[in-house]
């Protein structure tokens, strides 16, 4: 390890990339939405009255941060509860900090809202400074209100939307994230087609397992249950009624991931398709969810504790408070390597035989509360949506990645839609980028409808030649 020294204080460097989810108002939001886990941390903190993160505390923290890391960009992400309640001066100073220590690194900025509060002076401010947003939004209406209402349990998709109508105004670059849930889950195309509608062309979906609390968990008054101990199971599973129910999980991945490669593969992109293709191109997975190991990407609440992971905000994995620590010790702590092996350490000999497990790697360890059909602890709450849908992707994750491979481009897919769907439909008992049985080298992708000249017409319906088109 290497040190920075900077007024008399020494930072460690880190030269393994780390990522920290910073939630400067904590878990305060403006909305009460049913399945959200996280309304209920303000329980850990009950002697707080004042939940905004201070300039002294963010002025160590962007220094660190940045001084802590090797790499040309930096990444912060901003998250809550929910953030504009810190108002959009408090980020003007976040980007006068990173201005300052930044060094000529590059600096780029996420954030994390409901949408409620933005307005021609918010959005002002993240165009001229390049926020990327997630703008959190369920689906349609009905879909949306279903769970996301506010503290008077009134809906809220109109005031999303009008939120929305300020991101396009001012030309702020968004994504969407979507909390599956057991109600939206059962209408995929219905979300897929809304989101598309309302000009998202970054989906995240992001399934929500929450358990019923054991007499731990009441102990310190909270409502969801802990998320389990490594290699341990839960003989009792009791979840949510909001909870995603894992079949439908598959089934609700699979029907977009067969429209989304029929017609917009290229102009749409879905955080999961996009990880499993890197997945199935054997470059590691861009998730810290289906990553081998974890432990890169922390949380820090309002008053600057540091938590090993935005799900595991529990006193047992604090890991220091900022003021006190630098960054990189508590980054790189021998407590949070451990934390981060544990997921591939702790893997069930079910899931290392498994033949979906380059795909997914067991997932979070935060939904691993299940017992193997063996009797082992660790399987992972979603594993039977997961099966179902990387064995339904294969074959078109397979042409795509070889397509890559040759310099082409996966938008080659849908050439012939019939194919695309053809692929997509047809499960092979061989999975993966080797699958249990080596596969041989393949060089030719042969796609059914595909010109024999490449000064034909293109049979997209272009009307340019193929060779300018999609050959």
């Amino acid at each position: 390890m290497s040190s920075l020294k900077k007024g008399g204080m020494s930072t460690i460097k880190s030269h393994l990339p780390y990522h920290i989810m910073v939630k400067p108002i904590g878990p305060i939001c403006n909305l009460d939405c049913k399945y959200c886990f996280y309304l209920e941390k303000e329980n850990l903190y009950p002697e707080t009255h004042n939940f905004s993160m201070s300039d002294e505390l963010l002025e160590k923290f962007v220094r660190e941060y940045i001084e802590s890391q090797d790499g040309p960009e930096i990444s912060f992400a901003w998250q809550g509860g929910e953030p504009t309640l810190m108002g959009v001066d408090f980020f003007r100073k976040v980007v006068q900090f990173q201005d300052r220590f930044s060094n000529g690194r590059q600096i780029s900025n996420a954030f994390q809202t409901n949408g409620m509060l933005l307005n021609d002076a918010w959005c002002e401010f993240l165009a001229e400074r390049n926020f990327l947003v997630g703008l959190s939004v369920d689906g349609p209406r009905e879909l949306h209100d279903r769970y996301r209402v506010d503290k008077g349990g009134k809906p809220t998709f109109d005031r999303v939307m009008h939120g929305l109508e300020y991101l396009e105004k001012h030309s702020v670059e968004f994504n969407t994230l979507t909390v599956v849930n057991r109600h939206n889950s059962q209408r995929p195309l219905e979300v897929y087609r809304f989101l598309k509608g309302i000009g998202s062309k970054f989906h995240q979906f992001i399934p929500i397992v929450e358990r019923l609390p054991d007499e731990e968990d009441k102990a310190i008054k909270l409502k969801l249950g802990e998320p389990p101990e490594a290699g341990h199971a839960d003989t009792d599973v009791r979840v949510t009624e909001w909870t995603v129910v894992p079949r439908q999980f598959g089934e609700f991945l699979v029907k977009i991931f067969d429209e989304w490669v029929r017609a917009d593969v290229g102009d749409i992109f879905v955080q999961m398709f996009d990880v499993a293709l890197g997945n199935w191109m054997q470059v590691g997975s861009g998730l810290c969810i289906f990553a081998e190991r974890c432990g890169r990407a922390l949380a820090m609440e309002h008053n600057g504790d540091l938590y090993s992971c935005d799900h595991y905000v529990y006193p047992r994995y604090r890991l220091g408070n900022v003021m006190d620590q630098s960054l990189g010790d508590m980054v790189n702590s021998s407590c949070q390597r451990k934390f981060g092996n544990d997921k591939f350490d702790t893997l069930p000999a079910y899931c290392m035989e498994c033949e979906v497990r380059f795909a997914c790697n067991g997932e979070c360890p935060k939904q691993r509360f299940l017992q193997t059909p063996t009797g082992e602890p660790g399987l992972n709450y979603l594993c039977a949506g997961y099966k179902r849908f990387f064995k339904h992707i294969d074959p078109c994750m397979r042409t795509m990645a070889e397509l890559i491979a040759q310099n082409r481009t996966p938008r080659e897919i849908m050439v012939n839609s019939e194919f695309a769907g053809t692929m997509a439909a047809r499960e092979r008992t061989s999975t993966g980028p080797e699958g249990p049985k080596k596969r041989g080298k393949s060089s030719t992708i042969i796609i059914p409808g595909q010109p024999h000249s490449r000064n034909a017409p293109c049979p997209c319906g272009s009307g340019k030649k193929f060779k300018n088109c999609c050959g």
